[in-house]
């Protein structure tokens, strides 16, 4: 028997793939997700997505933590610090793989921390000069710039649910964010041109995870970041001790579960997830900072930021379930 995938290709009752001409993605990371007669590529694609929103939800706790760190200690002594931990801890446990790791691998890991890095240091030198909420916004517009990148530069093919969802969002992001008529040209620049890195740090991962080894990769990349702004801080005489409790407690938790866990199961993630469809579940991090914000320090959101979270979470969830709800057509045999 034969299944027609919409658009995606011919599946045989054996399990074996015809792909549609024009060289579409593989069916375990196209916008129709995996093959229902396949069930482990769609449990590794389910774990990988459900890891993504861990990710984020992570993500979204570390905002508070960080905002009251930052209070004691200098941003790049705390990126230092984060990320040099982040970096030790996911070398050792991936000593094997780095020290396998070619030329080739180490040059990737290299700019996937050099975009890492200009994310940092373009959101926190952005907020010096524009609103938390403008830049809440503006990095999130990556949900938008990532699926747009990815056609432009690497001839990438969404599909019409995640550019739908993918608007969503981007409305969801700015009723989150409560963005109105108040602009701010130097601050919000330097925050478009974060968002931008962002996808191009997700688009670039989507192209190594699946040539190298992720902890491998991992382990130069967080190296990286911590290496520059240990050097950032240090020619600007910011370098300094941790000695507030919530500093302490807030490097534990973005260096190992944000940082080394994060960006790991990040990486991970996109062996199963393209790039769009990353950049889609990663938007809920705002809607989890809201929530986080409100229930751990007393943020208030409007009625419009309620509507604008509910959104981005539909948004994830329409472009996980539309899919399978899609019976594929089953031709007679013969």
């Amino acid at each position: 028997m034969l299944e027609l995938r919409q658009q995606h290709g011919l599946r045989l009752s054996d399990g074996s793939a015809i792909e549609a001409a024009g060289g579409s993605e593989p069916l375990s990371r196209t916008e129709g997700g995996p093959s229902a007669t396949d069930p482990l590529r769609r449990s590794g694609a389910t774990a990988a997505q459900l890891g993504l929103i861990a990710v984020a939800a992570v993500w979204g706790l570390t905002f508070v933590m960080v905002q009251d760190a930052v209070a004691h200690i200098s941003v790049m002594s705390f990126l230092a610090y984060r990320f040099l931990a982040a970096a030790a801890i996911v070398a050792v446990v991936c000593r094997r793989q780095l020290a396998r790791l070619g030329a080739s691998g180490v040059r990737a890991g290299v700019a996937m921390g050099g975009l890492l890095t200009l994310v940092y240091v373009l959101q926190t030198v952005g907020l010096q000069h524009t609103t938390a909420a403008n830049s809440g916004f503006i990095t999130g517009l990556f949900v938008v710039i990532t699926p747009v990148l990815g056609a432009l530069v690497l001839r990438q093919r969404p599909g019409r649910l995640v550019w739908t969802s993918t608007a969503a969002s981007a409305l969801g992001l700015a009723l989150l964010a409560g963005v109105g008529s108040n602009w701010h040209p130097l601050g919000d620049g330097l925050t478009l041109a974060c968002a931008v890195a962002v996808a191009a740090h997700i688009l670039l991962t989507d192209a190594t995870v699946q040539r190298h080894s992720v902890g491998a990769l991992l382990a130069v990349q967080l190296g990286v970041v911590g290496a520059v702004s240990l050097l950032a801080a240090v020619a600007l005489g910011d370098l300094e001790a941790p000695h507030d409790g919530s500093v302490w407690l807030a490097l534990a938790v973005t260096a190992i579960g944000a940082s080394a866990i994060g960006y790991g199961v990040q990486s991970y993630a996109q062996q199963h997830a393209p790039p769009a469809r990353t950049a889609l579940i990663l938007a809920s991090e705002p809607a989890f900072a809201g929530l986080f914000g409100v229930t751990l320090h007393d943020d208030r959101l409007t009625l419009l930021g309620w509507a604008g979270a509910a959104l981005i979470l539909a948004a994830i969830v329409a472009v996980e379930l539309v899919p399978r709800l899609r019976r594929p057509a089953v031709l007679p045999e013969g």
